[in-house]
């Protein structure tokens, strides 16, 4: 077995993969970017090397950079972890020529399976059910068309290179082909290099099946039964269980034998996962698709069920030891699911989040693996999946209730989640129900925001008024000092003639309502604010953290809220606003939906405009997000370009006639 161990990744895999390093006595040696220099993998390693600044193509992709990481700190093997370098066939063969061990299979085996078109004529000499269809690679567009009528519609055209559901068209009738190649071959070549394309049938109401394989050097290949992936949204994966609840005994043995026959069929070492399609209305029918030839975000799930640690037989596989069981070993318990927490605001477009975490707390009972802690700092270099809350049951339904409860008792405050959506989706009658498809979460209304609940208003109005007039937290998060503040702001509640026993705080909800919550004053001696930034005074279940704009995070009820004081000058301007605009029209403010920078202002202030039109461009998390006027009208533009802005900053209105009254910012 190796003495050290460099681990090629970052985040909660990082830190999961040391984990085990540690339970094995392995010396483990974390490399890190600027962005991650902090983060908790730097921390928990035994040695930790910088790779270089923020973008990943300078350092977590860079493989000079990470191989003089490994050869100066003695490493033996480089564990890659998944997405990165995992799937790499150059970084593979760099390893071997550098005398250090890749955990994960040959070069061979990532060069095939990384093609969808290679992949499929390799799995289907060894009997491997494939989805009907075809390549188009050195067809002309009309050889396709005719290819296409012959197979029969509808069709699915996706790029044979790269993954994610990228470039992927349903293509229904003939007469929808052509601009749907043009489409996929567009955003494949822009995505992945490369604008070759394989059409296969179309399965309607389809269920991401995949089974967990592991194979040693000895000739002994594994399957660990399958995980149920159907849960995605947009093609990519938000819950995951094992097993599957349609798949019965004997398609599992099916199933297990189809996937160790694809791995197989290309040598394969290490842990690997075959992703089938099966027909919601026919389970016993199963396609394969492609196979991941790394460690899948999933695998907790069958760790769970299975008491299998999958990095540990990576390791053993990777330094040459046999698996020690065979396949009459491996026995499936219980059930267990798994469900992402991503730094995204569902209601605003699932729009990936960035900020500092003012608190996290895990739920308790359950298992969890987290890339943050308290303090750290969500930024648009990577992905925006910050943990994984993973819950086990004797059978699913106590499974999905444990998971419910892990994720109302998981706390994070200052940034943005998901885990209201993932709450929400676990509670629909047909996850519930088990009766699942791909296309079922793009089927969901649309998330908007919700109305803070009573207990989340007054812990948020306690948390602000106890910052306002007592001493203030020195948290990450905290903006001006008590001494800059002026002198009437830090009077605890006095008015000409005498001392009132409760102030009022006004709050704007994501919902757009402002909120009045009363507090009560006790005494005229401000309340002693502890520094570790969480309320006393807040309701018992309730957590409060304020973050630099001077918002309020509450965490209460098994979920969060972003509550923004207001002042009443503000609070009657935004009534007289809604009375004014005429009925039914939108809100005149336009809001900036996360932090980011003006790139462009399209209308001069106080020009006439048009509903629809676009007024400000804002960039964010690497994406461009224009902001249009909702109604004809004049528009007021209250930024320039090259503004930062932060969220919810009005960047512009725009209203039925110029306001020439009052001065304009």
């Amino acid at each position: 077995m190796f003495t050290t161990v460099l681990v090629a990744n970052r985040g909660e895999i990082a830190r999961r993969v040391i984990r085990t390093l540690r339970a094995l006595g392995i010396r483990s040696v974390a490399v890190y970017s600027d962005a991650d220099a902090g983060a908790p993998h730097v921390r928990e390693a035994d040695v930790a090397v910088r790779l270089g600044p923020a973008p990943a193509t300078q350092s977590y992709l860079d493989i000079g950079a990470v191989l003089r990481a490994a050869r100066e700190t003695g490493a033996q093997a480089i564990h890659p972890g998944y997405g990165f370098l995992s799937e790499n066939a150059a970084f593979a063969r760099a390893c071997a020529d550098a005398g250090i061990v890749f955990v994960g299979p040959g070069p061979e085996a990532l060069e095939v399976m990384g093609d969808k078109i290679r992949a499929k004529t390799q799995v289907e000499a060894r009997s491997v059910p494939t989805v009907p269809g075809f390549s188009a690679a050195g067809l002309t567009d009309d050889e396709v068309v005719a290819r296409a009528a012959q197979a029969g519609f509808p069709l699915l055209v996706k790029p044979s290179a790269g993954g994610g559901g990228k470039g992927m068209q349903i293509v229904r009738d003939a007469a929808a082909l052509p601009d749907a190649l043009v489409t996929a071959r567009r955003i494949a070549a822009a995505a992945f290099g490369d604008d070759t394309l394989l059409l296969e049938r179309l399965i309607e109401r389809p269920r991401h099946i995949e089974v967990q394989v592991l194979a040693d050097a000895h000739g002994t290949i594994v399957h660990l039964g399958e995980r149920e992936c159907t849960l995605q949204r947009r093609h990519q994966k938000v819950i995951e269980e094992a097993p599957s609840p349609i798949i019965d005994a004997a398609t599992r043995a099916r199933l297990g034998e189809a996937a160790c026959a694809a791995a197989a069929s290309v040598d394969y070492r290490g842990a690997g996962t075959v992703e089938f399609l099966v027909a919601a209305d026919r389970p016993d029918e199963f396609f394969f698709i492609e196979m991941n030839t790394r460690l899948q975000v999933e695998h907790p799930v069958t760790e769970l069920v299975t008491g299998v640690d999958l990095v540990a037989e990576q390791l053993r596989v990777a330094a040459g030891e046999p698996l020690a069981f065979a396949q009459d070993d491996v026995r499936l318990t219980g059930h267990a699911i798994e469900a992402r927490v991503y730094a995204e605001a569902p209601e605003r477009g699932f729009l990936p989040a960035t900020g500092d975490v003012l608190r996290w707390q895990a739920a308790p009972d359950v298992r969890t693996d987290a890339g943050v802690e308290t303090g750290s700092t969500i930024t648009a270099d990577y992905d925006p999946m910050i943990a994984k809350v993973i819950a086990a049951g004797a059978d699913r339904a106590e499974a999905l209730d444990r998971l419910d409860a892990a994720l109302a008792g998981t706390v994070v405050l200052g940034v943005d989640t998901n885990i209201a959506f993932l709450r929400g989706l676990l509670a629909q009658v047909a996850v519930r129900a088990g009766d699942l498809d791909t296309g079922l979460i793009d089927r969901l209304p649309a998330p908007g925001p919700a109305t803070p609940t009573p207990a989340a208003l007054q812990a948020a109005a306690e948390a602000r008024h106890h910052i306002r007039d007592g001493t203030p937290r020195q948290t990450a998060g905290l903006g001006a000092s008590h001494e800059s503040r002026g002198v009437w702001e830090r009077l605890p509640g006095w008015r000409i003639g005498g001392q009132r026993e409760a102030h009022r705080v006004l709050l704007r909800g994501d919902d757009g309502a402002v909120h009045e919550v009363e507090v009560t004053v006790a005494g005229v001696t401000a309340p002693d604010v502890p520094r570790s930034g969480h309320d006393p005074a807040a309701p018992a279940s309730a957590l409060a953290e304020v973050d630099a704009d001077g918002a309020v995070w509450v965490h209460a009820g098994g979920r969060a809220w972003r509550l923004q004081p207001v002042t009443r000058r503000a609070a009657m301007a935004q009534r007289h606003a809604a009375i004014e605009r005429a009925t039914g029209a939108l809100d005149p403010e336009l809001r900036a939906p996360m932090p980011g920078t003006v790139v462009a202002v399209h209308v001069a202030d106080g020009a006439p405009v048009a509903s629809g039109d676009r007024l400000v461009t804002i960039e964010a998390m690497k994406m461009e997000h224009a902001v249009t006027a909702p109604h004809d009208g004049v528009a007021r533009i209250h930024v320039a370009v090259g503004t930062q802005v932060r969220r919810d900053e009005v960047l512009a209105d725009v209203r039925a006639q110029a306001d020439r009254e009052e001065p304009h910012d």
